[in-house]
């Protein structure tokens, strides 16, 4: 690797890992400044706190990386523009190709960070981070109610709810159908379904069993029976963030059960693993567009250069957000979804890649 490749290479990675040293430390203090009065209130240990905020520094890092990376290759290639030292580097015979070259290295060093971090590090984190603002910040909340659950538990038995409550543990209008085949063998209904935690049982209110048989089906009613059912009451609609807590191939796994359970969440399940590849793509795709806009010396200096990429980047934020959105509220496709912003943005690279070499 030649001078060329390792000074552009060092202000690459430099002002990337500044730009996190600066913004990150912004971030907890704004984070803390809201939510001191939770911590206080809910007297929650310093180790916690602490613990928190590490976590909270690795979800934030991985949430907005690719902002922080964009805007640290405009600052310090505009500041090479304003020198004149990428017309120096042109001058002396490099081509724009080969003056890439560093970046695109700088950006294969960026994206493989970042896999290793969206795919083991940051759920972990999010784990924490989860937990943590669940325990302590939203302690006592109410939780939202979650209507028409419906799930298919194993090969031959589905289970429904009109209302499940996570914070009471309990479900309404519940009913389980066991099936041989495409015959119904019975159905369970019941009113209201407690889960008592301390035995991993179920108190059932109003409960009914009808047994189909081929000379009639037998009624079997109780005002109040208390029983074992083959499923864990957390499995019935797992939190929202569940998907964000898991690695790569957890939530593989994890997305391949719900599918079979019939779970109404999979697009927001498959946003979420989707995303874990695409976002370090983008380190890619926004390397180049940040070169593109900054490598030419401007009127206005270093500061259009700057309001330019901040656009962008906000543009490609709001398409992510967007996108995601939509997948996860309708049939839309997750893939399509996730890898559109990289798309647009790719064909926007190349366009202002052709221009800058010109």
């Amino acid at each position: 690797m030649k001078i060329l490749d390792w000074y552009i290479l060092k202000r690459y990675l430099g002002t990337f890992i500044l730009m996190l040293l600066l913004f990150i430390p912004i971030g907890i203090t704004v984070n803390l400044a809201e939510k001191i009065d939770k911590i206080l209130a809910n007297e929650v240990p310093l180790i916690e706190v602490i613990k928190y905020y590490i976590d909270f520094t690795i979800y934030f890092a991985n949430l907005l990386f690719p902002l922080f990376l964009f805007l640290s290759v405009i600052w310090f290639t505009s500041k090479l523009a304003q020198n004149t030292e990428i017309i120096a580097f042109l001058s002396s015979g490099v081509s724009f190709w080969r003056f890439l070259r560093p970046y695109l290295i700088g950006a294969t060093i960026v994206c493989i960070g970042a896999l290793i971090l969206g795919m083991f590090l940051a759920p972990r984190a999010s784990k924490g981070f989860n937990e943590f603002k669940y325990n302590y910040l939203k302690k006592g909340a109410e939780v939202q109610e979650t209507s028409d659950v419906y799930r298919q538990i194993n090969d031959d038995e589905f289970i429904y709810a009109s209302h499940f409550r996570p914070n009471t543990q309990s479900a309404r209008n519940f009913t389980l159908e066991h099936f041989n085949g495409n015959r119904l063998e019975f159905k369970i209904s019941a009113s209201t379904l407690q889960f008592n935690e301390e035995d991993s049982t179920y108190t059932m209110v109003n409960y009914d069993k009808r047994i189909i048989g081929e000379d009639g089906d037998e009624l079997i009613s109780e005002a109040k029976k208390d029983t074992i059912l083959p499923f864990e009451f957390d499995e019935l609609t797992p939190v929202s963030y569940m998907a964000e807590t898991l690695n790569y191939n957890e939530l593989e796994t994890f997305i391949e059960q719900e599918t079979r359970r019939g779970s109404g969440n999979i697009n927001r399940y498959k946003v979420v693993a989707y995303k874990r590849w695409s976002l370090p793509v983008s380190a890619y795709i926004l390397t180049v567009i940040a070169v593109a806009v900054s490598s030419m010396k401007r009127r206005g200096g270093m500061g259009v250069n700057l309001a330019l990429g901040i656009t962008l980047a906000f543009i490609f934020i709001f398409m992510d957000k967007v996108f995601g959105t939509i997948a996860e509220q309708s049939d839309f496709s997750p893939l399509i979804a996730v890898w559109f912003p990289n798309f647009v943005f790719a064909i926007l690279a190349i366009y202002l890649l052709y221009n800058a070499k010109r």
